[in-house]
């Protein structure tokens, strides 16, 4: 067998067992993820997983490294195919509150695990950091653009961009914990008061482009 045909195994493999680590992650936090349940849910060895991540550690980093791919392609890349400005933000904004609201795939990775280790040190929170710190930044960026474009007039995008998060954050709370049906309603309702008190005239009109 040919060491290509022997990667290319190798890391079908890897990605089976990533997808399966990701889905229990979402499900116990990723300091509920353990070799031990992993192994058993696929099936394998606990060896064969040390054998591609030798640690927890590393397999935890692997699975933030999953998720913020699965983030990416899912939530800011088809919204790329929008026009800039309003149009993009509300684009990333519905597509972020269908990611987080997939109660057969389980919670956000991202923010269980920014509760569970917000107080710790090392390698998994500092890959955190980074993850939200990336979010802001296409955040910020895409506020940017709309104010460049005069859809919204405002001189501070880093404080829209937290303000869109802190809706996604409350909408989490309301959909999952407290599983009140009209979480996705004052989501949107939220996101409108933000356009109506910084919007151009034809705000509407720009909304309805990235629906």
């Amino acid at each position: 067998m040919s060491e290509e045909l022997v990667a290319t195994k190798g890391e079908r493999s890897r990605s089976r067992m990533l997808q399966v680590a990701y889905r229990l992650a979402r499900q116990v936090g990723l300091q509920g993820l353990t070799i031990g349940e992993l192994a058993a849910d696929l099936g394998v060895s606990k060896s064969g997983l040390f054998a591609h991540f030798g640690s927890k550690e590393n397999l935890q980093l692997a699975v933030l490294d999953f998720a913020a791919d699965d983030f990416r392609r899912r939530v800011f890349e088809p919204a790329l195919q929008r026009p800039r400005g309003v149009p993009r933000l509300m684009a990333v904004f519905n597509a972020w509150l269908a990611w987080a609201s997939e109660t057969k795939r389980g919670g956000c990775v991202f923010l269980s695990s920014a509760l569970e280790y917000d107080d710790q040190e090392g390698p998994v929170r500092d890959a955190l950091v980074q993850w939200f710190e990336t979010l802001h930044q296409g955040l910020e960026k895409a506020w940017a653009l709309a104010i460049e474009e005069r859809h919204v007039f405002h001189r501070d995008p880093r404080q829209l961009a937290l303000e869109m998060h802190s809706i996604v954050l409350m909408f989490h709370l309301e959909f999952r914990l407290l599983r009140s049906a009209q979480a996705q309603d004052r989501a949107h309702t939220s996101l409108a008061l933000i356009f109506d008190r910084i919007g151009g005239e034809n705000i509407d009109e720009l909304i309805c482009l990235g629906i």
